[in-house]
């Protein structure tokens, strides 16, 4: 029995020691989630019958630009790009200004931390970046745009030949038809890649892109914004606008 009692002992000792040495025994944890970063968002609507995205590619200084975003095509004749910050936004936005004012009908923001569905006009986004406006005070004055699916792809549900439209490149006639101009000013040199090289980025696109069409200016009250009525449609994009961009 004495015996028995003293391997007992050594045992606890041996099993005191070796805790001792290799530390205290691990307790398990659950692996933390991981982390997805919010990106601000920019995306330009080009002007009626303007194929934005060959204006944009086929000139180098645009290309230039661009060339370290992956490019998207969320709406009918835009490109959106997704930038770390309002104010990587707005600097983009100032490099393209020249292409801005000829082949751009509006610049929209997407900011997740100001909202995750709703854009801000540039505008907005530029008083958003200076300070000049609290976050929590850009939501009162707004347009509201309806989305609708373009005449053109209508047409190939109705078994209507179009012509055929192209993601991978800037060129051609593509966008649902919308006319290739011919480049004007300072860019006119370098427009035209000759080889097309230099043109053909791959352009994500929303599954059947929607139209934005007539917008419908609102003002938001008690959290609420009014029912667009403008046409029959099933989705609306809202956009913030700043009181000038309202009233004017």
């Amino acid at each position: 029995m004495g015996a028995l009692r003293r391997r007992d002992r050594s045992e606890q000792i041996f099993r005191l020691q070796y805790r001792s040495k290799t530390g205290p025994e691990a307790k398990p944890t659950l692996p933390s989630p991981a982390h997805i970063p919010t990106v601000t968002r920019v995306c330009l609507i080009g002007e009626d019958g303007v194929n934005l995205q060959y204006e944009l590619l086929s000139r180098e200084t645009s290309r230039d630009a661009l060339a370290t975003y992956d490019l998207e095509r969320p709406f009918e004749n835009a490109l959106a790009v997704r930038t770390v910050s309002v104010g990587a936004a707005v600097s983009l936005l100032n490099d393209l200004q020249w292409y801005l004012t000829r082949f751009v009908d509006e610049c929209l923001v997407q900011e997740p931390s100001i909202d995750d569905e709703e854009w801000l006009s540039r505008q907005l986004a530029e008083q958003l970046r200076n300070g000049d406006i609290d976050p929590d005070t850009t939501g009162e004055f707004c347009k509201v745009y309806g989305l609708e699916t373009p005449a053109s792809r209508e047409d190939e549900s109705d078994g209507t030949d179009t012509p055929p439209h192209s993601e991978t490149d800037g060129g051609g006639e593509s966008d649902g038809g919308s006319r290739r101009t011919r480049p004007t000013g300072p860019e006119a040199d370098s427009a035209d890649d000759p080889e097309g090289s230099n043109t053909e980025r791959t352009v994500t696109t929303a599954f059947g892109p929607k139209e934005l069409v007539e917008p419908l200016y609102v003002r938001r009250i008690d959290g609420d914004l009014p029912e667009y009525d403008l046409r029959d449609v099933e989705e609306t994009l809202v956009v913030r606008l700043t009181e000038s961009e309202f009233t004017r």
